[in-house]
């Protein structure tokens, strides 16, 4: 990866947002190229099948994620910002999510994140969505 300028920055003062898996501010500098990607669902391939199960959603919409990343020559490392929407949030979802998203920023600075709790989505079965701002030095 090439060296954007990104600052991830966590304040003190305030409580440490790691153990969940997202950092509190990140700083991108005007010279990177800032893609949005729209709410990736936990639906697979391109006929967007949904896994009746939680777990299994968010891994296939982290796996969207990455597909719309490479797209544009970035990875998991570019992303800034991401939105988490799920269904009837529970902490046992919580702890999924989060699980699964340490993994996925495993070795890289966590995004700014935020997470809210919904009682559906567009399309029934969906139990998640995650969209995303990435910022990529150059294509």
């Amino acid at each position: 990866m090439k060296e954007t300028g990104v600052k991830h920055i966590n304040p003190t003062g305030i409580f440490d947002p790691t153990p969940f898996a997202f950092c509190h501010s990140v700083q991108v500098p005007s010279q990177a190229n800032l893609v949005f990607i729209s709410g990736q669902s936990g639906g697979v391939g391109e006929g967007h099948l949904l896994a009746e199960d939680f777990a299994s959603q968010v891994k296939s919409a982290l796996e969207n994620l990455q597909i719309v990343l490479k797209a544009h020559a970035a990875t998991v490392a570019h992303v800034v910002k991401i939105t988490v929407l799920i269904v009837d949030h529970n902490p046992q979802k919580m702890e999924i999510w989060t699980s699964m998203a340490k993994e996925f920023w495993k070795g890289y600075d966590l995004p700014v994140s935020t997470l809210i709790p919904v009682p559906t989505l567009a399309l029934p079965g969906m139990l998640i969505e995650v969209d995303a701002i990435a910022a990529v030095s150059e294509y």
